[in-house]
């Protein structure tokens, strides 16, 4: 008996008065559990399953995934790898029963997102967030058809921020920036789901299983939001190329003081590219570029943008114990 008041009770024996820290234990259960609950209820009308047909050297062959409506009329956002090699069509199904054709209006691989139509209106779209405010440790919602189980509904939080995710289109490569890492649990069948904060804002959409209890989705934000736009309005998303593959790397410390701490060191430079035509080599530092400093690749990755085609870009170099400007004029990258 004793043994038993031990383990129900403070570390001496004793009960707590009144019962009041088991009382506060069940609210805060009751809190978390309001939470998802509410999630769920908001958000489960506006994640559809996916079914697409893929053509392989035995047949037709059945693949799926979720998606995420994003306005009445019937758009959807999913991951760009659900619907890759498919014939551009399928069909979406609701946890309610109804389902409805859909087709493919534009992919981008480089993002890994990718933009549905389904054929009919009324839909209930879901409210979009913004990752940027999201913090390490926050409450997030998990809803997808992990294994075809459609609806399914699973809770964690934000593990990480900042992750990078690579991705490939042909000979492109490019990292996804700013992925979210959660310990939600996520199976095959949750790519393209929702990942939710706690007031049903979605925050990103399910992209890989990383491991166990490691999952990553690419974040909704200012940057996704013009794929998102770009996919809808044209079908695909215009990049700028300047053909270097690089790094960060510290500054010499004669330049250090006056750059930064960090360049772009070019590893390789593809051969006829831009990069090439504008003189730069292995082994050269990428200081700034139109005034920017240029601390890794991403920062040379974000003015990869449309706007960027055909316009010249005054780069700062650093070749051995020279500093130089050249100017380099991107082209459209083919994906």
């Amino acid at each position: 008996m004793s043994r038993l008041r031990l383990i129900q009770g403070a570390a001496d024996g004793s009960q707590p008065a009144g019962g009041s820290e088991t009382l506060a234990d069940a609210e805060a259960l009751d809190a978390y559990s309001r939470t998802v609950t509410s999630v769920a209820e908001l958000l489960r009308g506006s994640v559809a399953n996916l079914r697409v047909g893929r053509r392989t050297r035995r047949g037709r062959a059945e693949g799926g995934g979720s998606a995420v409506v994003i306005t009445p009329d019937g758009y959807m956002l999913t991951s760009a790898h659900v619907v890759d090699g498919t014939d551009g069509k399928g069909y979406s199904e609701f946890p309610d029963g109804r389902s409805f054709g859909i087709e493919v209006v534009g992919t981008d691989p480089l993002s890994d997102l990718a933009v549905l139509r389904a054929e009919v209106g009324n839909l209930e779209p879901a409210e979009l967030g913004d990752a940027d405010a999201l913090q390490v440790g926050q409450l997030v919602v998990a809803i997808g058809s992990p294994l075809g189980f459609h609806g399914s509904v699973t809770a964690g939080v934000v593990s990480a921020l900042g992750r990078a995710l690579p991705t490939r289109s042909r000979s492109a490569v490019r990292l996804v920036e700013n992925v979210i890492q959660t310990d939600a649990a996520l199976n095959p069948g949750n790519s393209g789901g929702a990942l939710a904060d706690g007031l049903g804002r979605v925050v990103g959409v399910n992209t890989a299983v990383a491991g166990i209890g490691l999952g990553l989705a690419v974040p909704i934000n200012d940057a996704t939001r013009r794929i998102v736009a770009q996919l809808m309005g044209e079908g695909r998303v215009r990049r700028a190329f300047i053909g270097i593959v690089g790094g960060a790397r510290p500054l010499p410390p004669r330049f250090a003081s006056q750059n930064g701490g960090t360049a772009v060191e070019i590893v390789e430079v593809v051969e006829g590219s831009p990069a090439a035509r504008a003189g730069l080599r292995p082994e050269d530092l990428i200081v700034a570029v139109d005034g920017r400093p240029m601390s890794d690749v991403g920062e040379l990755q974000r003015l990869m943008v449309a706007e960027s085609i055909g316009r010249p870009l005054r780069a700062r170099v650093i070749r051995g114990a020279r500093a130089f400007t050249t100017e380099i004029v991107p082209v459209e990258l083919d994906t």
